[in-house]
C-alpha cells in the first residue's frame, strides 16, 4: 500500500495537517458548485429509489464484510426531531456506513468533496444528494481560495442544518478526517455549528429541537475483511432553547448562513468530547489498548465468565480503562490517554503490553488463551466436521464464485493495497469495489451467463432431459418469462455463493489461528507464559488485598 511521507505541514492551532491524496487535491469548483441540494418534501432529501437501491445493496455488502455486527443504544435514537450523529473517525467511509445503515432515520449528507466528483461514485452520492465539505487542509494547502471554501461550506452547512431541522439524521465527524490514533485527535467545530444552526431553524419553524447522538464505532481490526464491529449509539446531548440567540433564528429564517456564537459552539464541543473519549479505546497507543484487551481476557475467564463477543470484550476492556483512570487528576482531557501507559505498566510491570505484542506478532490475541489464561489454548476439534462441510459446499459452488465474485476481489485488492489514502481506507476501497461490483457486474455475468445457455440450449436439453426455457410454455413471451427467471435465479445464486465463500474464509482464517498456535517458537512461547504468570500472580495478590488497582 503507497504511504503519503508527511511534509510537516501544521495549521494556525500547531496541528500536523491531513496529508492530502490525488483525489482530495483535484478539487473540481464549477461542479462542486453545482451540486444538487437535497429537498425536504419527501421521505428522503435525495432520490427516494437510488437511495433505497444504495442501501439495500449496502446493507447486504455490510453482511458480507463483517464476521459479526452488533447494534445496541436504538432506544436513544429520538422519532420526533433531527439527530446530528457524532463519533471519532478511523475507518473512513465505513465509520459513516456504519452509523447510517442499521439507523432508522433518513439521513441528509455531507462529505469530503471528492466524494461528488469521483467517477461512478459521484454519480451515486449526487443522487444521494451528497453535500461536498472544504477540509482546513485543502484550503490551506492552496487547493481552492478562501472565498470559495467559506461559500461551499456555508451552502453545505446551511443544507445540513435545514435536513436536521426537518427531522432527519446527518453524520458529520468532530476530528475533521480519518486517523490512525487510538485515542481523538482535536475537535474541529463544525458538527457543533452545523446542529445549532439547525436548532435555529426549528426554533423559527416551530419544530422540535434536534440533538447530538454520540457513536462508539468499535472495530477489532478496522482495515481487516470480516472482521468484528459493534455500532453503540450514546445518550443524547440536548440543545436548550436559551442557548440559541434571536439574530441566529432571525438569519436562518432569510435562507443565509451565519456563524453561531463561539461560547456555545465551545460548550456544546465540551459536552460531546467527554463522552465520545468514554467511547473509544482512549489509550496513547494500540499496543496499550491491546494490552488492556488481554487483561479484560485473562480477569475474565478467571470469574469464569469468557467473553464470547467483540461487545463483551470492549465493554469489559472500558472497564479496566476506567479503573486505571480513577483518581488520576489530568491538566488537559486531550492529553488524559497518556495516563493508560505509566499507570499500566506500574502495575502490571509491562506484561500485559509485551505478552499483547507477542500475539499480535503472531495474529492471535486474548481469544486464544487458555481458560486459566496461563497458556495458549489447544483446537477445538468439534469444530472441523462443520468446517469440511462447509468446504465441500464452497468447492460445489466455486465455479459459480469465481464468475460473481473474481472481479470484485481482484478490484477490491487493487484498490485497497495501492491507495495514497492511508490503512484507513483499506476497507472503504474494498466496500466499494464490492459494492458497484455487485450493482454493475452482476447483471452483466448474469445476462452473459444466459446467453450462452440460451445459444447452447439443444445441447442443454439432451444433458438434462429438460427445456429450461419452456416450463412456462412454449410462445416466445413464456419463454422470455423463463429467462427472466432464470436471470435473477443466477443473481440469487452469486449472492449465496458469496456468503458460502466467505463463511470458507473464516475457516480459514481459525485455522491459520491454531497453525499460529503450534508453531510459535520455543522462546515466544516461554517468553508469552512468563509474562501471562507475572499478571496471574499480580491478579491474585490484587484479589488479596495487597496491591491496588
Amino acid at each position: 500500500m503507497s504511504k503519503i511521507i508527511p511534509d510537516g505541514a501544521r495549521d494556525s492551532s500547531g496541528d500536523l495537517l491531513p496529508e492530502l491524496s490525488k483525489s482530495a487535491k483535484n478539487m473540481k469548483m464549477i461542479r462542486l458548485l453545482n451540486t444538487p441540494a437535497p429537498s425536504f418534501t419527501g421521505k428522503t432529501p435525495g432520490s427516494r429509489f437510488w437511495t433505497w437501491v444504495a442501501f439495500t445493496a449496502a446493507r447486504r455488502v455490510r453482511a458480507v464484510q463483517f464476521r459479526t455486527t452488533h447494534i445496541s443504544g436504538y432506544e436513544n435514537i429520538p422519532k420526533d426531531s433531527g439527530v446530528l450523529f457524532s463519533a471519532w473517525h478511523t475507518n473512513g467511509l465505513i465509520d459513516a456506513l456504519g452509523i447510517m445503515l442499521p439507523n432508522p432515520k433518513k439521513f441528509v449528507m455531507g462529505g469530503r468533496h471528492d466524494l461528488v466528483t469521483r467517477p461512478i461514485l459521484g454519480w451515486w452520492t449526487r443522487k444521494l444528494a451528497v453535500q461536498p465539505v472544504v477540509r482546513k487542509a485543502e484550503l490551506l494547502r492552496g487547493g481552492c481560495s478562501e472565498e470559495e471554501a467559506t461559500h461551499l461550506n456555508g451552502k453545505t452547512l446551511l443544507a445540513l442544518s435545514k435536513g436536521i431541522s426537518h427531522g432527519f439524521g446527518c453524520v458529520l465527524f468532530p476530528e475533521g478526517t480519518s486517523h490512525d490514533e487510538s485515542h481523538m485527535i482535536r475537535f474541529r467545530t463544525g458538527p457543533m455549528r452545523t446542529v445549532l444552526a439547525a436548532a435555529a431553524i426549528s426554533i423559527g419553524e416551530d419544530k422540535p429541537l434536534p440533538v447530538i447522538v454520540p457513536v462508539g464505532l468499535h472495530f477489532r481490526v478496522r482495515h481487516h475483511f470480516r472482521t468484528d464491529q459493534w455500532i453503540e449509539f450514546g445518550k443524547p446531548i440536548t440543545i436548550d432553547k436559551s442557548d440559541i440567540p434571536q439574530q441566529l433564528v432571525d438569519a436562518v429564517k432569510q435562507g443565509n448562513w451565519v456563524e453561531p456564537p463561539a461560547e456555545q459552539v465551545i460548550s456544546l464541543r465540551d459536552k460531546l468530547r467527554p463522552q465520545l473519549m468514554r467511547m473509544t479505546p482512549n489509550t496513547s497507543d494500540w499496543d496499550d489498548y491491546r494490552g488492556i484487551k488481554l487483561l479484560a481476557h485473562i480477569e475474565s475467564n478467571k470469574m469464569g465468565r469468557p467473553l464470547n463477543s467483540w461487545k463483551e470484550e470492549v465493554v469489559a476492556a472500558r472497564a479496566i480503562n476506567n479503573s486505571i483512570k480513577a483518581n488520576q487528576p489530568v491538566e488537559d482531557e486531550e492529553t488524559e490517554s497518556k495516563y493508560i501507559t505509566n499507570k499500566l505498566s506500574s502495575i502490571k510491570h509491562k506484561a500485559v503490553v509485551n505478552a499483547g505484542k507477542i500475539l499480535e506478532a503472531h495474529n492471535l490475541d486474548g481469544r486464544d488463551l487458555n481458560y486459566k489464561g496461563l497458556d495458549l489454548r489447544r483446537a477445538n476439534l468439534l469444530k472441523i466436521p462443520f468446517a469440511l462441510a462447509r468446504l465441500c459446499i464452497f468447492l460445489a459452488v466455486l465455479p459459480i464464485a469465481i464468475v460473481s465474485l473474481g472481479f470484485q476481489v481482484a478490484l477490491g485488492r487493487l484498490l485497497g493495497d495501492s491507495t495514497d489514502e492511508g490503512v484507513d481506507a483499506r476497507t472503504s476501497f474494498q466496500f466499494l469495489a464490492a459494492l458497484f461490483g455487485s450493482i454493475l457486474a452482476w447483471p452483466i455475468a448474469a445476462t452473459a451467463i444466459l446467453s450462452q445457455m440460451y445459444s447452447n440450449s439443444t445441447a442443454i436439453n439432451k444433458m438434462i432431459d429438460f427445456d429450461i426455457f419452456t416450463p412456462l410454455g412454449t410462445s416466445q413471451i413464456e419463454q422470455f418469462a423463463a429467462m427472466v427467471i432464470i436471470w435473477f435465479v443466477l443473481i440469487i445464486s452469486f449472492f449465496i455463493s458469496g456468503h458460502i465463500c466467505v463463511r470458507t474464509w473464516d475457516d480459514w482464517n481459525d485455522f491459520k489461528k491454531v497453525i499460529s498456535r503450534l508453531r510459535m517458537s520455543k522462546v515466544q512461547r516461554q517468553n508469552l507464559r512468563g509474562y501471562l504468570l507475572t499478571i496471574s500472580k499480580i491478579l491474585a495478590d490484587e484479589d488479596n488485598g495487597t496491591l491496588q488497582r
